[in-house]
């Protein structure tokens, strides 16, 4: 499975660069039509809050976190010696979270990725529910990633919506690149989607909202569990056609 053509926009995309770099805003997602959706710069550059810590203490295993940004969840995990991987189509964040000292790889989810089948948690925070614009194919892809009755912790809007549109990245002064596809899902619409999945829980806390759901069933693609091998896999890597991040 390969990226999206359209999944590198938000990675080359200079504002967002620019924020994380700076671990500053303002930054937003602009719909078509003009409307502006904040993004939490600040809040994804600093250290794991109270209430990231609360969502990680539910994590099973080995967790990998799907667009992790610059870090702070893979950090935190690492911080606590647990086995945790970030990836991340931004060569900054990638950087920033191994800075951070985290681990994390310079990839799509769509890509192929170390550990298939045999990861225990799968995070989807911080709006990462739209990766893709589309919600079904990320769910199907994350249970691929995932072991058997392996575990998905995602973020939700914490309103009852269900928009798939192109996008764009903007600090409201520039915009560069191309618009991309992403959706906005809160908890109703995100369940409507998680065909194959059990809800194992849902929460609220300090104004965001999480769902812990379940995988019913193996992937057809499932290999056997192999935990050593998912952990040793974790050293950042040359995927074919891409630059080490981690050896800058």
């Amino acid at each position: 499975m390969t990226s999206p053509p359209t999944a590198l926009a938000w990675a080359t995309a200079d504002p967002y660069t620019t924020a994380l770099r700076t671990g500053q805003g303002p930054l937003f997602l602009r719909r078509p039509d003009g409307w502006l959706l904040p993004l939490e710069v600040e809040r994804w550059c600093a250290r794991a809050d109270e209430v990231d810590r609360d969502v990680l203490d539910h994590c099973e295993g080995t967790v990998l976190d799907v667009g992790c940004g610059p870090g702070r969840l893979v950090a935190e995990l690492a911080a606590q010696a647990r086995a945790a991987l970030g990836i991340d189509v931004s060569e900054a964040a990638v950087a920033h979270t191994i800075r951070l000292g985290g681990q994390a790889l310079h990839r799509s989810v769509f890509d192929p990725l170390p550990g298939e089948a045999r990861w225990d948690t799968v995070l989807l925070m911080d709006g990462n529910v739209g990766i893709g614009g589309d919600p079904s194919a990320l769910l199907d892809r994350v249970a691929q990633l995932l072991k058997p009755h392996g575990l998905l912790i995602a973020e939700t809007a914490p309103v009852d919506v269900d928009e798939r549109v192109h996008v764009h990245l903007t600090d409201a002064r520039t915009t560069t690149g191309a618009p991309f596809p992403w959706a906005r899902l809160g908890t109703p619409a995100l369940l409507r989607y998680a065909h194959g999945w059990e809800r194992e829980r849902q929460w609220s806390a300090g104004g965001r909202t999480f769902v812990a759901l379940r995988t019913r069933t193996a992937s057809s693609s499932a290999e056997p569990p192999n935990r050593t091998a998912v952990i040793s896999s974790q050293r950042p890597r040359k995927p074919s056609g891409e630059s080490p991040v981690a050896d800058r």
